[in-house]
């Protein structure tokens, strides 16, 4: 399923998605237990937190699996459903207890049209959702029919078994993504907050002030508050500080960069400032950080052909 490319020491390595000889390019569903004997057949693997260019999808049938994605730990448990984006962090736990289907896919392989609704791409969508029964029916029976047809594709010529499984992914996908909240509606983007998002994205390790995206963006710093409190539950500033210390945390865990170069990296004057800032906002320093986790999950090797890693 995946290949790793790594350059130098001071670049995040890059997870590329490789389809398995005879099945179709940018997607695959694999039980976790031919996850596990592709794990035994290459041995036990200690590896470093992964950062996939590709979707993962993976929901239990039994057992339960504690995963981590962007340094945040989640449970999943039969019925819930875990999504990691491309870009994420992702580290994986003890598959040893845990059965469950996992589907990866590449951005472009489901049709343009879902991608736009159910905003495949959203950085800020939720990692673990857990359906309501009726729901969680439906969510079932799509996974089930995208297993049987990827693995069954029947008499269909390619060009058709390709049409199919994309459109049995677009069925999951969108019924994921318009889940309801148990905490009530949720209310879609604004304007303001996407076009904050996006500058914050761009700009982060330029600046870290409010001030800055309001006059480039053409709004008070106010409004930009009230969009990100509205959009993501924290003030502006606050989104600001969250995806610093995001990068940050993906530099730790995977480059051997010094808590200098990441600080000259992401705009800090000094290593120093740099330590304080993330220490106040992560609860450790940088290199502590860095040791605690590199130590963590055992990643099982690739899904996939002539794969090292998950």
């Amino acid at each position: 399923m995946v290949r790793n490319r790594h350059a130098a020491g001071d670049v995040i390595p890059e997870v590329a998605f490789a389809a398995p000889v005879g099945t179709p390019a940018g997607l695959e569903v694999i039980s976790l237990a031919d996850v596990r004997a592709r794990a035994r057949a290459r041995g036990a693997d200690r590896a470093a937190p992964q950062r996939p260019g590709f979707h993962h999808v993976l929901t239990l049938t039994a057992g339960r699996l504690r995963q981590t994605v962007d340094f945040t730990a989640y449970v999943l448990e039969p019925g819930a459903w875990l999504w990691a984006r491309p870009g994420q962090v992702l580290q994986w736990g003890d598959l040893g207890e845990a059965e469950g289907i996992l589907i990866v896919f590449e951005r472009d392989f489901p049709d343009p049209a879902t991608v736009g609704a159910a905003r495949v791409d959203d950085p800020d969508a939720p990692v673990l959702r857990t359906p309501a029964a009726d729901d969680a029916e439906a969510l079932r029976l799509a996974a089930a029919h995208l297993e049987r047809e990827f693995r069954v594709p029947g008499r269909l010529p390619a060009d058709a078994h390709i049409a199919v499984l994309r459109h049995l992914l677009d069925v999951l996908i969108l019924r994921m993504a318009h889940l309801e909240d148990p905490g009530g509606p949720v209310s879609e983007p604004g304007e303001t907050f996407l076009r904050f998002r996006a500058a914050v994205e761009r700009d982060f390790a330029s600046t870290r002030r409010v001030d800055d995206y309001a006059a480039a963006l053409g709004y008070s710093t106010r409004t930009l508050s009230r969009a990100a409190l509205g959009a993501a539950g924290v003030g502006a500033k606050e989104f600001i500080d969250r995806r610093v210390v995001l990068e940050a945390k993906r530099l730790l865990a995977h480059t051997d960069l010094t808590a200098a170069r990441i600080a000259d990296r992401l705009g800090f004057s000094s290593a120093t400032n740099f330590a304080k800032y993330f220490h106040q906002r992560a609860g450790q320093a940088p290199i502590a950080f860095r040791d605690t986790v590199r130590g963590r999950p055992t990643a099982p090797p690739a899904v996939g052909s002539g794969s090292s890693a998950l």
